[in-house]
């Protein structure tokens, strides 16, 4: 899969969800909808895996994590940017979500979890906040980003 064929995987995602409240209830559409088991969560993961292995996905490290802003937000993908990230054992840097943040859960290592969340969906409402942390392994994280928002912190002690 190339980065042009990826957003078109997305965009059928975000044009589904993107008049809807990023809160508890989108999150729990998504894990019902696309949760690990289902077609599209398996098309994710796999791309990711392979679009990091051709270098187009996670191309910047810093700080013990792999991460990239792999699609800008645009009209295309319903004015959602895409963020994936690499993190093992690992909390990175704190920041808000002025619009919400929209994460897909993808365990590299069996039991990974992001944030105390298990393999799936994860929805942070707007004006939410957090140092993203994988604990139990390796896991890789794609975030959805209503345009793009998002506003790096001090880190939180």
């Amino acid at each position: 899969m190339n980065p042009e064929q990826f957003q078109q995987l997305i965009a059928g995602l975000t044009a589904e969800i993107a008049a809807l409240p990023l809160d508890a209830n989108l999150a729990a559409h998504l894990n019902s909808r696309y949760g690990v088991d289902s077609a599209l969560y398996q098309s994710i993961f796999s791309a990711c895996q392979e679009g990091i292995k051709e270098g187009w996905m996670c191309k910047y490290a810093g700080g013990g994590l792999r991460y990239g802003r792999v699609i800008k937000a645009s009209p295309a993908t319903h004015d959602f940017s895409v963020d994936v990230v690499d993190m093992d054992n690992i909390a990175g840097p704190h920041h808000l979500h002025p619009e919400g943040e929209i994460d897909l859960i993808m365990p590299l290592t069996d039991g990974a979890q992001f944030d105390g969340h298990p393999a799936g969906w994860c929805v942070y409402g707007p004006d939410s906040a957090h140092a993203p942390t994988v604990t139990a392994g390796r896991a890789l994280v794609l975030y959805l980003l209503p345009q793009g928002a998002i506003q790096f912190t001090q880190s939180a002690s």
